[in-house]
Formats: structure tokens, C-alpha cells, sequence
């Protein structure tokens, strides 16, 4: 299934629950929600109490990425503040498969995302554990940057490999991704889309629909 996964980190905050709504006028079922500790990552971004706000006013899927330092030490909070999956950085925590359990024993699904430069070596012994891979197409912190198109064959590579070993697993993109190459990333093997500036810079309804049919082209 291929889901289209606005990141709200480039959501006007101050009218963030009628975007939202939006949103899901036009079948947007996932919301992508970014966790930066100015740490792992050089900017700060939102956190718990946004959450469980936003928590009480939609029935969306939130899908939390952890740009943070040692995630495991939040994974709990997290989970009470209404998380459905849990993104980790295998790059942010020394021990990487304890994380993966914690996020697994709260009943949530999760997932384990990647740095442009980081190779998909870093998976080979946790894949079978994960509901979704995330591929960085961009280096995480901040919004609005291009595609990495050598992202291109890591996403190839991974889709090659799930399919071999027969998993259920997504994989999902972020970062430079639009109207204009949804269709081609697709095509790579991705099915979870984040777009956060393509669709809240303008009309979010109607940047929200072009993506949407160009990526169920």
C-alpha cells in the first residue's frame, strides 16, 4: 500500500489542527511527525506536548521520527503520547536492537531510519524485526532540501533484498520529495512518502491532491 506521509514540521503551528483536517478531507491517512533534540541533528523541532495535543483531534496514523540522541530514553513517553510507529536512527543509539524491542514491547510498530551516508549494512541484524525501513533522502535537520539521487539505488538495493527474504516491510522516503519525482521514487521500490514543504508551502489541499495522483499513478 502506498501512503503519502505529510511531515507537519512544515505546518503553519499556529493553525496546525485545520491543515491537519485538511489533510484528511483529501484521504491523507499518515502524519509524519519530526523529533529533533538539536543533538543528533543541528535544529530543535517539536515534541511530547504537540503530540498529545494533536493526539485528541486526529485519528491519523502518527508515524514519529526520533532525531534524537539515545531514543530509548523516551520510546515510553512517546508511546503515551499517542505514537502509532516509532522511527529510531540507527546512528543515534549505541544499542540499536534494545530500542527496536522497547518500541516492539509497548505495542507500536516500528521502524529504523537510515542517513544518506549510512549503509544499508547497518540492517543486517535487526531487518527481520522491523515494520519499516526509512531512507533519508536528504541529510536530516531542516526542510526544503533536494532529492540525493544516489538515494535512488539504496532504495532499489533495500526493495531487492525485502523481496528476497520475503518480508513484510515498508519502505518510506524523506526528504525532497514532490509532485515532480513521486512517480520515479516510487518506481525505485518506496512506498511511504513524507513531502513536508511540497505540501504545506501553498494550497495544502490541492499540493496534497498532485502528489497523491501522481504517486497512485
Amino acid at each position: 500500500m502506498y501512503q503519502l506521509c505529510p511531515s507537519i514540521l512544515s505546518a503553519d503551528f499556529n493553525r496546525l489542527g485545520e491543515q491537519i483536517k485538511i489533510l484528511e478531507n483529501e484521504g491523507v491517512e499518515w502524519l509524519h511527525i519530526d523529533v529533533m533534540d538539536g543533538m543528533f541533528v543541528p535544529n530543535i523541532s517539536l515534541g511530547l506536548p504537540v503530540i498529545k495535543s494533536l493526539r485528541k483531534e486526529t485519528e491519523a496514523l502518527f508515524d514519529v521520527h526520533l532525531m534524537i540522541e539515545e531514543p530509548g530514553r523516551y520510546i515510553d513517553d512517546f508511546a503515551e503520547a499517542g505514537a502509532d510507529l516509532i522511527t529510531l536512527h540507527a546512528e543515534a543509539t549505541k544499542h540499536l536492537h534494545r530500542a527496536i524491542q522497547q518500541v516492539k514491547a509497548k505495542g507500536l510498530k516500528v521502524g529504523v531510519a537510515l542517513n544518506p551516508a549510512t549503509p544499508l549494512s547497518a540492517l543486517d541484524y535487526v531487518l527481520e524485526e522491523l515494520d519499516m525501513v526509512l531512507i533519508m533522502t536528504v541529510n536530516p535537520g531542516y526542510g526544503g532540501q533536494s532529492y540525493i539521487a544516489k538515494m535512488d539505488d539504496k532504495i532499489k538495493e533495500l526493495r531487492a533484498i525485502i523481496n528476497e527474504k520475503g518480508l513484510d516491510i515498508d519502505i518510506e522516503v524523506d526528504g525532497g520529495i514532490s509532485a515532480k519525482n513521486v512517480a520515479h521514487v516510487k518506481e525505485c521500490g518506496a512506498n511511504v512518502f513524507v513531502a513536508g514543504s511540497a505540501v504545506f508551502n501553498g494550497d495544502i489541499a490541492s499540493s496534497a491532491k498532485d502528489i497523491l495522483e501522481a504517486m497512485e499513478a
